[in-house]
């Protein structure tokens, strides 16, 4: 490097976000993680030894992904090449992989290829990768804020070493700040600012665990505050919130969120806890999330974990997704809402469920049994001769519209698929069952 290209390299780190500057160089100053990173973890024993596999990492935004790979960096003494995968392409891959190759085989040193976003890349370009990731020629350090089982080649995901990061807890937020604030070498130090209780509250709150968001409000209400008669730059709330106007859902309608929230969100309902269904009905709509999308899983769930202990839970269930179709966004809110906290409410019961998974497996195992003669069809010429329909006792000509019928194949008359639970409307089908059948 040139005197020129150090130059460079130095203007373009002071005038880097504060986020950047603020990156850990090195393990210990990493924030949080603490479930793959505290010590004896496997991964720290990995960096520590350099002796790095193939790693993805996963996890949201701002939760510290980049910033360990680039402490594997600072560590390793393997050569180190960073991508991006929403600007990179397979030339790129090619010219790292042939760089690697020729470092192995004149200097025996690995390289250890990271990328960004690599959920980005297409099937093609994982595909490229995957032969030399395979050999040793590169070592693969992904980043991904996806679920890489989802949107990863299969092959490099079973190749690669797992590591889920979460979302930066309050407190460690706090501290971020705290730090950014007072460090006169990288951070704010040097602005003599100081931040009040109350906005330091505010914002590692409204950050939601995301760094980045946390520590670019900040460096905003430093540079755009005036220094107070004591000559110091003063973060009040009201500043803070001027800086974050409002709290970032991280959800992706075609990602690991849209899935999480949604299974919160039915697993909420069949619990009959109706303002957690209702928080997480919010997230969904707040977010974007399609209103048929909800209203279609509610449907399900009425008939998978209500059934007939409420009957009317899929037709509140199934009007309400008529209803979001024809009234739409936003008053559509108001009809989810309701039908959610409805089958919330509404008494469970999984005896339809259970069933249903029953009765396929009778027929799967069992195959077609013959129908009995007297329930075959017996309105077609010939039907009578063959004795279809002959022998039929028909229901209501008997005491309470039931008389003792073989209605199961032979093979099958002792199976009982369903058994209705003890809530609801349910407790009044046992009732029925036992006036009229004795049982």
């Amino acid at each position: 490097m040139d005197i020129f290209d150090f130059a460079k390299e130095q203007k373009m780190k002071k005038e880097a976000p504060l986020a950047v500057k603020m990156r850990p160089r090195t393990l210990l100053e990493v924030v949080g993680q603490e479930d793959i990173l505290g010590e004896g973890k496997m991964l720290r024993r990995a960096i520590e030894a350099d002796r790095i596999g193939s790693l993805i990492f996963y996890g949201p935004p701002g939760c510290g992904k980049t910033t360990l790979a680039k402490v594997i960096a600072n560590t390793t003494k393997a050569e180190f090449k960073q991508l991006n995968a929403t600007i990179s392409g397979k030339k790129d891959m090619e010219e790292v992989v042939n760089e690697a190759k020729r470092e192995l085989t004149f200097s025996g040193k690995k390289t250890i290829l990271f990328i960004d976003e690599i959920h980005r890349f297409n099937k093609a370009q994982q595909d490229f990768l995957l032969p030399f990731v395979e050999d040793g020629t590169v070592i693969l350090i992904g980043a991904t804020t996806e679920n890489p089982f989802f949107e990863v080649n299969k092959a490099l995901v079973s190749r690669s070493n797992i590591f889920r990061l979460s979302p930066l807890s309050k407190e460690n937020v706090k501290k971020l700040i705290e730090t950014a604030i007072h460090d006169e070498d990288r951070g704010l130090g040097a602005m003599n600012a100081e931040i009040d209780d109350d906005a330091l509250e505010f914002l590692s709150d409204v950050a939601d665990g995301d760094a980045r968001v946390a520590l670019n409000a900040v460096e905003l209400a430093v540079m755009t505050t005036k220094r107070n008669e004591e000559g110091k730059i003063r973060i009040t709330l009201e500043t803070a919130g001027e800086c974050v106007q409002k709290r970032t859902l991280k959800y992706d309608k075609d990602g690991d969120n849209h899935y999480d929230t949604i299974s919160a969100f039915i697993k909420s309902m069949r619990g009959s806890d109706p303002n957690a269904a209702e928080y997480y009905l919010v997230r969904m709509l707040e977010a974007g999330e399609s209103v048929t999308f909800i209203a279609r899983r509610m449907m399900i769930l009425a008939s998978e974990d209500i059934g007939n202990a409420d009957p009317m839970a899929l037709v509140v269930a199934t009007n309400a997704s008529l209803a979001v179709e024809r009234v739409g966004l936003p008053e559509a809110e108001l009809i989810l809402s309701q039908a959610a906290i409805y089958l919330a409410c509404a008494p469970k019961s999984n005896s339809v469920t259970v069933a249903l998974d029953e009765a396929h497996k009778v027929v799967s195992d069992k195959g077609n049994q013959p129908i009995p003669v007297n329930l075959r069809d017996a309105h077609y010429p010939g039907a009578a001769e063959l004795g279809h329909g002959v022998d039929y006792k028909y229901p209501h000509n008997y005491e309470n519209h039931y008389v003792k019928e073989q209605y199961l194949p032979y093979e099958l008359k002792d199976l009982n698929f369903y058994k209705p639970g003890d809530l609801g409307y349910e407790e009044k089908i046992k009732e029925h069952f036992k006036k009229i059948k004795g049982k």
